[in-house]
């Protein structure tokens, strides 16, 4: 049986997921529509690059919330105390 704290808990991760696959995605596409206005030979190039690793990340990020990948052994504490 879950404890209250537990759901909490996981609903505040489920929430900052969210949040966070949604900033990855938005500073890709501000990079890729030029919003910082960088104009010299360098950034205009680069930008597309790192909206393209930023939009992958992104999608990694949602895979993993919407797989359930969990890296902070949180399915593990629940399964121990599920045996309890």
């Amino acid at each position: 049986m879950k404890t209250g704290a537990s759901l909490i808990f996981k609903a505040i991760r489920i929430f900052f997921g969210i949040f966070m696959i949604l900033v990855y995605f938005g500073m890709a596409y501000l990079l890729y529509t030029n919003f910082f206005d960088w104009t010299t030979e360098p950034w205009l190039t680069a930008r597309y690059f790192f909206a393209a690793i930023l939009a992958a990340y992104g999608v990694y990020r949602c895979y993993r919330q919407i797989k359930g990948t969990d890296y902070y052994r949180l399915r593990d504490m629940e399964e121990r105390n599920e045996e309890k």
